[in-house]
């Protein structure tokens, strides 16, 4: 049951900060396409971790800072709007499975390409 709460906690959260990110003044986070892929909240929820995907891969660092520096005016809001009992710090986390994902289909795709170009040469 518990389990169950924490994951209802974690899409609600995500959607909160989904739409928070959008109020952020730092043009550190503003410039920068940001895809909240995954949240993970502790079960006493004092801290929620964030995995956090980029579009602009050159501008990951900044934006990480600027997500960092944004973290108190993101969980004030956070608290304010979900009005939980506690609002749970926030960890960042820069998730690279949608790159991981991205390589590995390049990588699948030029398998294709070469056996099309080389038909059974038994």
């Amino acid at each position: 049951m518990a389990s169950n709460r924490i994951a209802i906690i974690n899409e609600e959260i995500q959607k909160e900060l989904s739409a928070l990110l959008r109020t952020v003044k730092d043009p550190r986070v503003q410039d920068v396409m940001i895809s909240i892929t995954r949240v993970e909240t502790t079960p006493d929820l004092r801290y929620t971790k964030v995995y956090v995907s980029f579009l602009q891969e050159d501008k990951a660092k900044d934006a990480m800072a600027g997500l960092k520096s944004a973290a108190g005016f993101l969980r004030r809001q956070l608290g304010s709007n979900l009005r939980l009992r506690y609002s749970p710090e926030i960890v960042w986390a820069q998730d690279d499975s949608i790159l991981y994902g991205a390589k590995m289909l390049k990588l699948i795709n030029s398998l294709e390409v070469k056996n099309d170009e080389d038909p059974d040469q038994e």
